[in-house]
């Protein structure tokens, strides 16, 4: 699966995130887009993006984009706290279907 990791996540995250094809917003040049612009950026290249963003869900019309969303939910947005949810994370996108969201974590 391809993934695209927001600027919201720490970019080491990408390489525990074994057996899919990860790109951040960041080397990609893509930071400061807003969530709708990045959403419709990355549906033409990316299968699901990671955020942190937990109002993800609340402002943009998800199923207008075949992309699926990733949002984590941790204390912070810190590598320590995020690496516990790596497992659920992989397990998520085993199945996650486009057009939908799903929140892992707390």
């Amino acid at each position: 699966m391809r993934i695209l990791l927001d600027e919201s996540l720490p970019g080491p995250l990408a390489k525990l995130l074994t057996g899919h094809d990860v790109h951040t917003v960041t080397v990609l040049q893509w930071t400061g887009l807003k969530n709708g612009d990045l959403l419709k950026r990355a549906a033409d290249s990316f299968d699901a993006v990671l955020t942190a963003d937990q109002n993800i869900q609340f402002q943009q019309n998800l199923a207008q984009l075949p992309i699926a969303v990733v949002v984590l939910v941790a204390s912070t947005n810190r590598i320590e706290s995020l690496q516990p949810l790596v497992s659920e994370v992989l397990s998520a996108l085993e199945t996650l279907q486009p057009r939908t969201l799903i929140r892992v974590g707390a």
